[in-house]
């Protein structure tokens, strides 16, 4: 393995002081002939030169890199938020630390501490709890010296930036897309003990309900985490009723009903028609095609990175939650009636 070269040694070669070669290199004004900066770069070049990113943060007060707290990385919709965020953040020449809690607030706390220690520039956080009131997070929030954007899920009442899909609204439209093809005994699988996205997601379910003239039956409503064994659970209940049609508020637990249905013999959408959420599970291979509601991972990345250059450049006068708009996806999982 070749020695990497320094800049004393670049220095040394051009008959300069590091502190110029330094300037040159990171494009900093300096009062440098250009013949002179000419020589440095093409001896750079010649030497394979790479700059050592932890000095250059100490003189810069910058690391370059932010971090990103996710609850599952195993979720289909994380992994693509993750993905799409490490691009959006490369192209603006940072790179990007993915981490996982675990879906627990101790989890959030420790990573946070981590990659503020770490020197992070800021932080992107997907909270893994959002309804217990976890004084200690919040107040690791508070206190930490680099911007926090919250994404996807909100802690209430928390003074930074956020950016999440309309989660209400999403489940209104998945649930109002059933109803017009026919169904009233529509079940629905949610994470609402847990999760303030999922709580949001069956206010939107029991309002499509509501302004269909169909009466909201807490029998056809079913308790799930964002994980495929807890849904594959749930979904046994799914079975126990009348209901012709179930959404599934998140692909990971639409993966889960759909393993339970195919055991018990059960197709889609002959037997049930489905409406899954986060449209993230496109490539599986499953036919029917899942009708879903589509959070867009790639708009929310890219919000996501606006709100927090927006932080770096201390543009940021005041906290600013967005409020993105989602989407129905209609493909071949639901069956009209009648």
């Amino acid at each position: 393995m070749a020695n990497k070269v320094t800049l004393k040694e670049i220095a040394r070669e051009v008959g300069l002081s590091p502190s110029s070669v330094s300037l040159v290199l990171n494009n900093r004004p300096c009062r440098i002939s250009e013949e002179n900066r000419k020589r440095i770069k093409e001896v750079a070049a010649r030497e394979h030169y790479v700059p050592n990113q932890i000095a250059r943060s100490l003189v810069m007060r910058e690391s370059r890199t932010l971090g990103l707290i996710v609850p599952n990385i195993e979720s289909r919709f994380f992994a693509s938020l993750a993905r799409n965020l490490e691009a959006c953040c490369r192209k603006k020449g940072y790179g990007l630390f993915i981490t996982n809690s675990g879906g627990v607030p101790e989890g959030d706390l420790d990573l946070l501490h981590q990659l503020v220690t770490r020197g992070v520039d800021g932080v992107f956080l997907v909270v893994g709890d959002e309804i217990s009131d976890d004084r200690a997070l919040r107040d690791e929030i508070g206190r930490t010296p680099i911007p926090v954007v919250m994404v996807d899920r909100a802690i209430e009442g928390l003074a930074c930036d956020k950016v999440m899909f309309d989660h209400e609204l999403g489940g209104y439209m998945a649930t109002k897309h059933l109803l017009e093809q026919g169904h009233t005994r529509i079940a629905c699988i949610v994470n609402a003990r847990r999760s303030n996205t999922g709580r949001k997601r069956l206010v939107g379910y029991e309002r499509a309900l509501r302004e269909a003239g169909v009466a909201v039956d807490a029998r056809l409503e079913f308790e799930s985490d964002y994980y495929i064994n807890s849904a594959y659970e749930a979904a046994e209940g799914v079975l126990a009723t009348d209901a012709t049609a179930v959404f599934a508020s998140s692909d990971n637990i639409a993966l889960g009903l759909l393993k339970r249905l195919h055991e018990s013999g059960k197709r889609v959408p002959s037997d049930y028609s489905v409406v899954s959420y986060d449209n993230s599970a496109a490539d599986v291979l499953f036919e029917p095609a899942l009708t879903a509601i589509e959070q867009n991972a790639g708009e929310l990345s890219e919000h996501a990175l606006k709100l927090m250059m927006r932080n770096l450049a201390g543009e940021a006068t005041k906290p600013i939650e967005e409020i993105l708009q989602p989407k129905l996806v209609v493909k071949d999982s639901v069956a009209k009636l009648g």
